[in-house]
């Protein structure tokens, strides 16, 4: 029983040894994370007042490192959700800008669709090859799609089936804000054309998506 007893505590120690040799991040770095998730669906779904109060949580815990990049790298994500739904302004960022890392930077340019030299191997792989290829095709992450969707509007390169996309995954996925946007592009698309038959359908549809 002693030697039991022994052996247990023996390998216990040991464990927990193996435990404090894998130290935990900082806690900025799990409180930030956890923020801009909750930052990023509450912009999603449409609550504005609570996408506001995750990010202060976030821009808190990214500015108590004293490092721009990380401040930098939280902007980013914002503005990478705004422009989701097709809103381009990211003051934020622009404050940081100068102190954001080339990547940071790369990455800024093309959510502002200044494609123009852009060095796309800079960019998250997911991204490459909308700046190389034009369209959608191969993003399979929803928000990254309608990410990627934003930045070829941006820059005058979507396509009427790319803005399908653009609606279809905002509406499966129940994101609101993004897909009253799209919604809005499909409607003045079909004002333009003429089809009236097209912006009363594409209407009622945003009026439903607008309820509560």
């Amino acid at each position: 029983m002693k030697k039991t007893a022994l052996l247990f505590v023996t390998m216990a120690s040991i464990a927990l040894a193996g435990c404090a040799s894998k130290p935990q991040p900082p806690d900025w770095q799990p409180n930030a994370k956890s923020a801009l998730e909750g930052y990023t669906d509450a912009w999603l779904h449409g609550d504005t007042a609570a996408a506001d109060a995750e990010f202060v949580r976030a821009r808190r815990a990214t500015a108590s490192t004293g490092r721009f990049d990380n401040v930098a790298q939280a902007e980013l994500v914002r503005c990478a959700a705004r422009v989701a739904a097709l809103v381009f302004d990211c003051p934020g960022y622009a404050a940081v800008a100068g102190d954001a890392n080339p990547a940071q930077q790369a990455y800024a340019a093309y959510l502002e669709g200044r494609w123009q030299g852009l060095n796309a191997s800079l960019l998250p792989e997911q991204h490459r090859a909308v700046v190389t290829g034009g369209s959608l095709a191969g993003v399979q992450d929803p928000l990254a799609r309608l990410v990627a969707a934003g930045a070829l509007f941006k820059a005058g390169r979507i396509s009427p089936a790319d803005i399908g996309n653009a609606v279809d995954t905002a509406s499966n996925q129940g994101w609101r804000r993004p897909l009253l946007a799209w919604l809005g592009v499909q409607e003045r698309r079909a004002e333009a054309a003429g089809d009236m038959q097209a912006v009363e359908r594409i209407r009622r549809r945003m009026a439903l998506a607008s309820e509560g």
